[in-house]
């Protein structure tokens, strides 16, 4: 419904209360619930005397909520249906799981009465979602204890989730729930319910009222039509209003010649309601329901689609969402310290799209399976502090996807011992994982640090000449934007930003601000600074940019504001901050393990990968660095600020050449030398992206004899004193409780696993 109310139908019908009773043969298919009714009750089910309709408690279809009633003197004026609730002051999404038969057209139906349940007088205000879609929003008036919603729905799935999601502070209710296949006798199985104006008179008639001549296939019953209304002044038109997202109106009007006023038996309104979010593949959403049945979990959270929308994704949960019109998929399942016992469940291999699993820290037995092993989307598998035992499969040793620490029971081949049988000698192993880490690091650092001499005396020349590095994108001359994206006001800024409150971020584009879209949707407003170095080109490149860009390991643009001297980008928010942060241990962020910085690196490298292979034309970043590198709850990395990014020909040449842009320290030297940009000038930054993860390093240090990364980490190797600090705390990380021919290959494998990383040894190497 855009600008003006549409009446999809109009028919006539009759201004008594009718409901069509069906036999109760008729009720295959029927699921009538009485919300709130208790499922001991000896009255569940029961049959509804007035409709024939047979109601159950609702108990067995939601996990959540608690009941109560309404006010005892109120009772008599409702049905027994209706005198029961189920309301959800925990959670922000509470819903009821039914299976139904996909294809089918079902009609759902559902009542709420407040009457003052709660004692508060307050009626509350909340969203029905139908699966990820918003369905309605359910707001009492003024004067109204009753709000009943219904809608024509074909499923596309074999289960429908009907979900009460908090719009505000106040609590969801539910009295009733019906679903059920449409009527045979009135396929719409209309409630007609009782309308009337102070301004009309009511007329009727005992007469059969024939409709034969109404050429459609909502022909009312008869009895609807034994009544109707006409205006008490025969010469106003008689006026019908409803509202539907906004108030509308019908006018009935005498024409010129007609010598009797208006008349109207009843009115329908119907409004299509679009559903554009695709529901998580079928799959997926069978597979993770199994997984949660097997180990009984009970989070709150995990109710509903398990990915979308976006912001009541299921907790430890990740999803790659591609648009709306394409089912997302589970990429990221965590159940780390829930408190699992069993063994690993096998629906986990039907996550066929998962990239990352976590089960650490639970009580899980028995063996790793070899599924495990051929998955081909997963990258990362944690399985540490559990009480596995037997063979790792050999696909997993191969591939190194493995964290299986805290597993003493686990074993390499069928020749293994338990360690209390046959202590392995740790300090052997200790240093060969040493040497075979400063083997490969070596190898990095010291090509690094050949092809970075040439441009460290830049980096130490005075600011006036170092300044340069940061000049503006030399792009041709810019047109004015055009984009399919939301485009927002300078005010509607100012609203989700709450006037600019919560600075959560600055650079060299502005300050970025915390905001907030639709109550839920987080956000990252990135306010162009007026002083800023990086004015409107950089602007237009970072959008531009993000408009045809699409991917799990990229932050994703919500919109944009564009208005007089105003520019801002508006991001999705992601949480945690960026990496450079939580290397550090910084503003009181965490440190992280060396297997989440083994993730991080992966989950870049594949944004990176998609800017090089994936987009067309392939686009380079220009910026690679740690504070670029942005971490969502779980620690999921997405690569940011792209606002110096360039775009070569399709069909062109591998290079272009442009005037120099990124930060001193990342810079690639041949790049820096020769002005020629390529995707290799990315992945020589990537490459101090990792050293910097390895050692815990900033990238140049004045106070450091050796000021930059390359120098001070081949200065260190080379020295030979493994007492060194970031040794020391990398060697930490690796828990000897494995032989140690495993631990040194894992070694390799978490530095070289991720194909850009190994790009940039390659090229380095050369």
């Amino acid at each position: 419904m855009e600008a003006a109310c549409r009446v999809t139908v109009v028919v006539l019908g009759t201004l008594a209360f009718i409901h069509l009773v069906q036999a109760q043969d008729q009720q295959a298919g029927f699921i009538s619930l009485d919300c709130g009714l208790s499922a001991e009750e000896l009255s569940s089910p029961y049959d509804e005397p007035s409709t024939g309709l047979r109601f159950s408690s609702d108990a067995a279809y939601i996990q959540s909520g608690q009941t109560g009633s309404i006010q005892p003197n109120r009772e008599s004026q409702y049905l027994k249906p209706y005198r029961t609730l189920r309301y959800f002051p925990n959670g922000s999404r509470n819903c009821y799981n039914l299976n139904v038969e996909k294809g089918s057209k079902y009609l759902v139906r559902a009542f709420s009465v407040y009457e003052n349940y709660d004692g508060l007088n307050i009626k509350p205000k909340f969203d029905l979602y139908l699966g990820p879609n918003l369905w309605s929003t359910v707001e009492w008036q003024e004067r109204d204890d009753v709000r009943r919603v219904e809608m024509l729905h074909i499923p596309t799935s074999n289960s429908l989730q009907i979900c009460l999601v908090k719009n505000g502070t106040t609590i969801p209710l539910i009295s009733t729930l019906e679903i059920r296949p449409v009527y045979p006798s009135d396929r719409y199985d209309r409630v007609w319910t009782w309308y009337f104006r102070n301004e009309w008179t009511q007329i009727s008639t005992t007469l059969q009222v024939e409709v034969n001549n109404l050429e459609n296939d909502y022909d009312p019953p008869n009895a609807a039509l034994t009544s109707a209304a006409i205006p008490t002044n025969s010469n106003l038109p008689l006026m019908i209003n409803w509202t539907s997202r906004r108030e509308c109106s019908l006018q009935l009007i005498r024409t010129n010649r007609s010598t009797l006023p208006p008349l109207i038996n009843a009115h329908e309104v119907y409004t299509v309601i679009h559903f554009p979010q695709s529901e998580t593949n079928e799959n997926d959403v069978v597979s993770v329901q199994n997984i949660k049945t097997t180990y009984r979990i009970s989070k709150n959270s995990w109710q509903g689609d398990p990915c979308v929308p976006q912001q009541l994704m299921w907790e430890g949960l990740n999803c790659r969402i591609t648009d709306k019109s394409t089912p997302p998929r589970i990429t990221y399942l965590n159940l780390s310290s829930s408190g699992l016992t069993g063994t690993i469940a096998d629906y986990i291999q039907n996550l066929t799209q998962l990239e990352t699993l976590d089960l650490s820290n639970n009580n899980l037995t028995g063996e790793v399976p070899e599924f495990l092993g051929n998955m081909k989307s997963l990258v990362f598998i944690n399985l540490s502090r559990n009480d596995l035992s037997g063979l790792i499969p050999q696909a997993l040793l191969r591939k190194g996807l493995l964290d299986p620490q805290g597993n003493p029971r686990l074993c390499l081949s069928d020749s293994c011992i338990p360690p209390k049988s046959k202590p392995f000698p740790v300090a052997i192993v200790a240093s060969l994982a040493s040497v075979a880490i400063i083997l490969v690091v070596l190898v990095l650092a010291f090509v690094l640090k050949k092809k970075t001499r040439s441009i460290l005396g830049a980096l130490q020349r005075p600011p006036s000449i170092s300044s340069a590095v940061n000049v503006t994108n030399a792009n041709p001359p810019v047109s004015p934007i055009q984009m399919n994206k939301k485009r927002f006001t300078y005010s509607e800024v100012i609203n989700m930003t709450n006037n600019f409150q919560r600075v959560v971020g600055e650079g060299g584009f502005g300050i970025v601000y915390h905001g907030t879209l639709n109550v839920y949707e987080q956000v990252a407003v990135k306010l162009l600074s007026q002083s800023s170095t990086q004015g409107y080109k950089q602007f237009k490149a970072e959008v531009d940019l993000l408009m045809r860009v699409h991917h799990t390991n990229l932050v994703n643009l919500v919109g944009y504001c564009n208005e007089g001297d105003h520019l801002a980008l508006i991001h999705e928010y992601v949480p945690n901050g960026d990496l450079r942060h939580h290397l550090s241990g910084k503003g009181g962020r965490s440190i992280i393990n060396w297997g989440i910085r083994l993730r991080i690196a992966l989950e870049a490298a594949s944004g990176l990968e998609y800017l090089h292979i994936g987009c067309i034309p392939a686009m380079v970043h220009r910026d690679v660095k740690t504070t670029n590198i942005l971490l969502e709850e779980q620690f999921k990395a997405r690569l940011a600020d792209f606002g110096l990014s360039r775009s070569f020909p399709v069909g062109g040449e591998s290079h272009v050449s442009t005037m120099i842009a990124g930060t001193p320290g990342y810079l690639d030297p041949e790049y820096y030398r020769t002005s020629r940009l390529t995707e290799k000038s990315d992945v020589y930054s990537f490459g101090i992206v990792l050293l910097e993860m390895i050692t815990n390093q900033p990238v140049i240090d004045q106070s450091r004899k050796n000021s930059h990364i390359t120098q001070w980490v081949e200065f260190e190797l080379i020295s030979g004193d493994i007492r060194t600090t970031w040794i020391q705390t990398f060697k930490e990380t690796m828990t000897l409780t494995l032989p140690g021919e495993f631990l040194i290959w894992q070694c390799h494998v978490q530095i070289l696993l991720p194909q850009n990383v190994q790009a940039c040894l390659r090229l380095l190497s050369n």
